[in-house]
């Protein structure tokens, strides 16, 4: 049984124009230990995405099932052990900590909220900060003492103080500089090893999930277009869209392409396009893509694509 089970999940907000569906009939699941990224464009609906999974949005239509227990439309009374067992860590390192607080108060309010006494949470909050690669005399410094690479580790002692079962990390590394980055996301594969944890890494760097990523969905437009393990969907990608994400990649060494700009700019969501909504921009469309949208179809056990002409060949980048 997976751990997580989005089915069919769709979210509208109502703007002056009309109504925007910013995340339409996305079904997903991650499994106990394991990482799935989540990778799109900005504005893609990725983001949205966590946001309905933590029930910090509610759905418009569709299921959450976190451990076998439906919670789309729990009452946020009943949700105590839900927000104990699924926790997020933020994009922006600096926003998220509250400037006023040290440290200790920061980790610790979890579980001051939980019910540990103060004693009990300064204690625990010395180990997470070791957990996490920090010394514990940190918890006595506010957050204006720390680098962004810093902060960011806070903030996941911080999601780790009710020893959650998934963390839904939300673009945690996109704000800081490359080698941060990797210490990061190194930290997160060794804490999921040693704890078990399950991952929903949400990036729109497809190399940075390709580095901690177990398997891959891909979304365009509020639909996921294709879902893969990560070395079959990096190495042969079957959607256009996919497939273009990858080009765009930037690689190092002497014989590398130079990478691939995608063409034309996404549509509105307000207006997408009749058909399949990534026909405006893809080489590969037909009068069929414009006609009717193509369903996501399994091609086999765990690969999930939405073509009608998917790429038959593997990605070759190198001269």
């Amino acid at each position: 049984m997976p751990l997580l089970a989005v089915e069919g999940l769709v979210r509208d907000f109502r703007v002056a124009s009309g109504v925007l569906r910013a995340v339409d009939d996305v079904t997903l699941h991650v499994g106990p230990g394991e990482t799935l990224g989540l990778v799109g464009e900005s504005g893609c609906g990725k983001s949205t995405v966590g946001r309905l999974i933590l029930r910090l949005l509610p759905a418009t239509a569709g299921r959450i099932v976190f451990e076998g227990q439906d919670i789309t439309h729990v009452p946020e009374r009943r949700l105590r052990d839900f927000r104990r067992a699924v926790q997020v860590v933020f994009q922006d390192p600096y926003s998220s900590l509250n400037p006023r607080l040290t440290v200790r108060d920061i980790v610790g309010e979890p579980l001051r909220n939980f019910g540990a006494t103060r004693r009990a949470a300064a204690a625990r909050v010395g180990e997470l900060l070791d957990t996490v690669g920090l010394p514990p005399d940190y918890m006595v410094r506010y957050p204006h003492a720390f680098s962004g690479g810093q902060r960011q580790r806070i903030g996941i002692a911080r999601a780790l103080a009710l020893s959650p079962r998934l963390l839904v990390c939300d673009e945690a590394v996109s704000s800081l500089d490359v080698s941060v980055q990797a210490q990061i996301l190194n930290l997160l594969a060794d804490l999921q090893r040693q704890l078990g944890l399950a991952l929903l890494f949400i990036s729109h760097n497809l190399a940075v999930v390709r580095h901690v990523s177990q398997r891959v969905a891909v979304m365009y437009l509020g639909r996921l277009v294709e879902v893969a393990p990560e070395a079959d969907l990096f190495d042969h990608p079957r959607h256009p869209y996919t497939r273009a994400l990858l080009a765009a990649v930037p690689e190092a060494g002497p014989d590398a392409v130079p990478p691939a700009v995608l063409p034309g700019e996404i549509p509105s969501p307000l207006d997408p396009p009749a058909g399949c909504r990534f026909q405006t921009r893809c080489p590969r469309a037909e009068a069929r893509c414009r006609a009717a949208e193509p369903p996501l179809v399994e091609e086999r056990p765990g690969k999930w694509v939405r073509c009608y002409f998917p790429e038959p060949e593997p990605l070759r980048r190198t001269a």
